[in-house]
């Protein structure tokens, strides 16, 4: 598909006015493909994905979360999740960063109000906008102050800031000292003061720019703050974490689907049986079909549980203010099943995808260890052993986990 025919699908309804899901699957199918065809070589390079960002941003798919009425697509968490997966499956780190785009997105439209929703949601909508995060919680090295003519100042460092680089705007997150709780503002990422590094250097995960940014006493507008320090944590402000965790969960199955995927081609086109099989083919041979029933199960049931949970957020993300504690509750556990499950699926099939292929597989022409690699590598953004505690203790006595960035 050219870029004119992507850009014409993007503009398709089902004949109703609003856009056919099935032609944004389609869409990104097409730019998984792309995004497949140098995926092996640009893992090993690392880097800033300048040109695979673009090919993103000319997909219209940067619009999917965006109310229609402020010129986006409209579309629910459901199907935003559906194509973070397909996008996975091929390049896992191009598809977190489209993933947090659109988180950043729904942070405007939980924490904003109708005026900065408006302002920010349809500038990106018209300017076709790439959202990065500088957002991270636990870094408390960012620092508010209150600036005289009102808003305030940023200073300090923030690490983990997926997609910062090559972004249009940030949600940043800075610690108010007088009042112990964080400032979240939108700002241009260009906006004197800040400072985005090129200092990730991880195994896996390599072009998720996910390394520090710096703000220089960065001037940050009274319009621009979302949430301001002090204030009280509604539900649907905690709801942010529960889509942050879902991403996580699609890009594990994503990963974890790339990797069967990849192991069932070389079987099907390239291996060749053990010698001391009877089998006259690879496939033929019953422990290689007894590890692909093995792990079509574990697949499955973590695509079934990400299906489910994503139902669950779309439906209850829908409600905005109105969503309540119990519905983020329900949410948060239907993540956290699904989180193991996946967690569990993606470490387990890109490893055993080496078992599958054999010595060959280990060559690097194929790339087969990016798998492993961005699936540890991502797996570790938060302990998997509390989600299990949530679960038992939700198990046992019926609590919901509480609320936190990563809950």
């Amino acid at each position: 598909m050219t870029q004119a025919s992507l850009e014409k699908s993007a503009t398709r309804t089902d004949g109703t006015g609003a856009p056919d899901p099935a032609e944004w699957l389609e869409i990104a199918d097409t730019l998984a493909e792309q995004l497949a065809s140098t995926a092996s070589v640009r893992d090993q390079t690392g880097g800033h994905a300048h040109e695979q960002r673009e090919l993103i941003r000319d997909s219209g798919l940067l619009r999917l979360s965006i109310p229609a009425e402020l010129g986006g697509a409209g579309q629910p968490w459901s199907l935003i999740y559906q194509v973070v997966r397909r996008l996975a499956r091929a390049d896992s780190a191009l598809a977190h960063i489209f993933a947090f785009h659109h988180l950043q997105v729904s942070s405007v439209l939980l924490y904003g109000n109708d005026h900065q929703i408006r302002h920010y949601l349809t500038r990106t909508a018209n300017h076709r906008l790439f959202w990065g995060n500088t957002l991270n919680p636990l870094d408390k090295r960012t620092v508010a102050t209150e600036h005289p003519e009102g808003g305030y100042i940023f200073a300090g460092d923030k690490s983990f800031c997926s997609g910062a680089r090559g972004s249009d705007y940030i949600t940043a997150s800075a610690w108010h000292e007088p009042s112990q709780s964080l400032v979240v503002a939108g700002l241009p990422t260009r906006r004197e003061g800040v400072q985005v590094h090129e200092d990730w250097d991880a195994i896996g995960q390599r072009q998720t720019d996910s390394g520090t940014v710096s703000f220089h006493k960065v001037r940050v507008q009274p319009d621009e703050v979302l949430l301001s320090p002090g204030k009280a944590w509604t539900p649907a402000a905690h709801f942010r974490s529960n889509l942050a965790q879902l991403v996580l969960v699609n890009l594990y199955v994503g990963i974890a689907e790339g990797a069967f995927n990849e192991a069932k081609r070389y079987t099907l086109e390239e291996a060749k049986p053990w010698f001391t099989s009877d089998a006259d083919a690879s496939a033929a041979d019953p422990y290689i079909q007894h590890r692909y029933g093995e792990l079509r199960v574990k697949l499955r049931a973590a695509q079934l549980l990400a299906d489910r949970a994503g139902e669950l957020a779309s439906t209850y993300f829908a409600k905005g203010p109105r969503i309540t504690a119990e519905e983020r509750g329900e949410t948060a556990i239907a993540i956290a099943e699904a989180k193991v499950a996946s967690h569990h699926a993606a470490l387990e099939i890109s490893n055993q995808l080496f078992d599958i292929t054999g010595a060959r597989g280990t060559k690097r022409e194929y790339g087969f260890d990016r798998f492993w690699r961005n699936a540890r590598t991502h797996t570790l953004h938060d302990p998997l052993d509390y989600k299990l505690r949530d679960l038992g203790r939700f198990t046992l006595w019926g609590d919901y986990p509480t609320p936190t960035s990563y809950s």
